[in-house]
Order: structure tokens, then C-alpha cells, then sequence
């Protein structure tokens, strides 16, 4: 038994169509996953999808019903559902005065409350198939402050408390519900953070024992890791891949 083959198994990865999420899904398509991609984004999607191998499906995953027509969907295209990765995300970066109440509600509704509605939605038929494996996208966010990053912060703090809630409700149904921390990543939320931020790409740097900003690319093995039966035992952690930068003193 190979333990990190994914053949036959087929994952929905939200926010697939760039950056962490991208580097995911070519992971798990490499280990021979079915993959679909969702987002908003149609035109960078297709092509996205067409660079993988995967599939794409057009859906703003904070709206409940659109959700729902994600799962039923790929469940009714593809006869089953193994694997979901929540990775849909966005930032807006404020001084926490400066916040409007809408700008709050996006980042929170983006990376938080569609975490929740697509694992609540995909529960039913992973349940039904006999378990599934949920990847939650969390943060170094979700560990420390920044005077820059309120919502975020406390989006992706959420993120972390809400894989630990599931992992407990669901780890009879042999569902596991895992969270990865990203370090910082190169991609355009990133890029902009680092035009936003004096100093930013500087002190990541020399915090980060391993001397680099990350790639998609080093998310594609824990991806394969937390969707593959290696993992079978593991649920309600929260794991970094971040070169070090979470424990450097």
C-alpha cells in the first residue's frame, strides 16, 4: 500500500486558481487526485486549471447556496468527495482604527465563514463515503499580531480554533479536519504586502532560519501528507511550513 497514493480520490480545493492554493492542488494532482478548482475569478481559474490538469468550478464560497451547488456539483461529475482544502483568503492592511465595518465583514466572511460553510456542506458525503480529509489554510497570523492585520489575524486565529471544533465533532465519522500555517509565502498577496509594509521583506528574511521567502511549490507535500491515509491518525493539528520562522527566538 503506497500511503501517499490519491488515486481515485477527488479534492475541492477553494481559492485554487493562484499562489498556496495553486501549489496544493498540483500536489494532489500529482499524487493522482481528481482536483477542482474554485474561485470567483473565471478567466484566471481556466487557466489555472489548464496548467494543473484539474478541473474548475466558478463559486464564491461565502455564499451558502453557491457552496452547496460547489459540492453537489463535483459529487454528481465526479460520484464522490474525499478531500477539501479551505484556502480561500484575502487581506485588507490597516491600522486597526482605520478599518471600515465592510472591510472587516470581507476579510472575516472570505477566510473564515467560507471555511465553515464548505466543510459544513461537504460533511453529508465525505460521512457517506466512510471519511474525508479537510485542510484548513491558516497562518503565521494565526499565531502572532500585527499592528497592520487585525482581521486577518483574527480570521485566521478562527481558522485554527475552527479546525480543532471539527476535528473533535467529526473524528468518529473518520473525518480529519487538519490546519497548515504557511510561513511567508511568495505570492500576490504577499507581493503586496511587501509594497504596504516598510521593511517587510527584510526582517522575513532575516527571521526565517532557512534564509528564503517560501514557494507554492513547499505546500504541495504537506497537502499530499494531510490528504493521504499517512495521516489517517492526525486531526485537530496545526502544522507550520514556514523554514523555521515560527521558532526562531
Amino acid at each position: 500500500m503506497n500511503l501517499f497514493d490519491l488515486s481515485g480520490r477527488v479534492a475541492i480545493v477553494t481559492g485554487g486558481n493562484g499562489g498556496i492554493g495553486l501549489g496544493m492542488a498540483r500536489g494532489l494532482k500529482d499524487a493522482g487526485a481528481t482536483v477542482v478548482l474554485a474561485g470567483r475569478n473565471a478567466s484566471k481559474g481556466a487557466k489555472a486549471a489548464a496548467e494543473v490538469g484539474a478541473k474548475f468550478s466558478r463559486a464564491d464560497v461565502t455564499r451558502k447556496a453557491e457552496v452547496q451547488s460547489l459540492v453537489g456539483e463535483t459529487v454528481s461529475a465526479h460520484g464522490r468527495l474525499d478531500i477539501l482544502v479551505n484556502n480561500a483568503g484575502t487581506a485588507v492592511r490597516k491600522q486597526p482604527q482605520d478599518y471600515e465595518e465592510a472591510e472587516w465583514h470581507h476579510v472575516l466572511d472570505t477566510n473564515l465563514t467560507s471555511a465553515f460553510l464548505c466543510s459544513q456542506a461537504v460533511y453529508a458525503d465525505m460521512k457517506k463515503s466512510g471519511g474525508g480529509k479537510i485542510i484548513n489554510i491558516g497562518s503565521m497570523m494565526s499565531l502572532f499580531g500585527a499592528p497592520h492585520a487585525a482581521p486577518y489575524a483574527a480570521s485566521k486565529g478562527g481558522v485554527m480554533q475552527l479546525t480543532r471544533a471539527h476535528a473533535t465533532a467529526w473524528a468518529r465519522d473518520n473525518i480529519q479536519v487538519n490546519c497548515v500555517l504557511p510561513g511567508w509565502i511568495d505570492t500576490e498577496l504577499t507581493q503586496g504586502a511587501r509594497r504596504e509594509v516598510d521593511g517587510l521583506h527584510d526582517s522575513v528574511l532575516a527571521r526565517t532560519p532557512a534564509g528564503r521567502w517560501g514557494e507554492p511549490s513547499d505546500l504541495s507535500g504537506i497537502a499530499v501528507f494531510l490528504a493521504s491515509p499517512a495521516s489517517d491518525f492526525i486531526t485537530g493539528t496545526a502544522i507550520p511550513v514556514d523554514g523555521g520562522y515560527s521558532v526562531r527566538g
